[in-house]
Order: C-alpha cells, then sequence, then structure tokens
C-alpha cells in the first residue's frame, strides 16, 4: 500500500511521521485490499487536525478528520473514525454479480 504524509501550514516531527505510518499499517490491516493511504496534518489557528484517507478497491475511499490541541491526539481520533467505519462497512452486505444479474 502507497502512504502518503503531508503537512500543510506547520511542521511534523519524525516521532509523528512514524506514528502516521504505524497507524497507516493498522488501519490497512482491517481494510479489504487497501491500495493507497494518505495523511494530511493541517494548523488551523490553534486547532491541530489530522485527516486520513483510505482508498480500498472497487474505488471506495474512506475518509475521517480528527481535531484536537495537538496532531498527535488529533491522529488517534481520526483512526478512531475511520476504525468504525471500515468495522460498519465490513458487516455490510455485499451484492454479488450473479445476484445482480438475478434481480
Amino acid at each position: 500500500m502507497q502512504t502518503t504524509i503531508t503537512a500543510r501550514h506547520c511542521e511534523i516531527s519524525d516521532a509523528l511521521r512514524e506514528r502516521a505510518r504505524s497507524v497507516v499499517e493498522r488501519i490497512g490491516s482491517i481494510a479489504t485490499r487497501p491500495i493507497e493511504a494518505t495523511v494530511v496534518f493541517d494548523t488551523e489557528g490553534q486547532q491541530r487536525t489530522a485527516e486520513l484517507r483510505l482508498h480500498v478497491s472497487r474505488g471506495e475511499v474512506f475518509v475521517a478528520k480528527g481535531e484536537a490541541e495537538d496532531h498527535r491526539t488529533a491522529l488517534d481520533r481520526a483512526e478512531d473514525k475511520l476504525r468504525k467505519q471500515l468495522e460498519k462497512a465490513s458487516a455490510r452486505p455485499r451484492r454479488r454479480a450473479s445476484q445482480a444479474e438475478q434481480l
């Protein structure tokens, strides 16, 4: 899986960059056939944000944004939100091509 980590309007440490990579790896192990992940850190005034985007097969894109007073907490909040989305999506019944033809 290809991973991109970007910092907008701020500087991030190497430790935070490594933390983001480990979060992406954990999320990627949950997702069904992940293709690409993007982590974007941003600063808006006093608020720090972290946005996680995960592209999986079949063109699905999962996006979660976390906000906090520091980037690490924002990343953790975004990870929790994305994990919930992935769990909900995996519990959803899928329609197969043979089922679609019968309709």
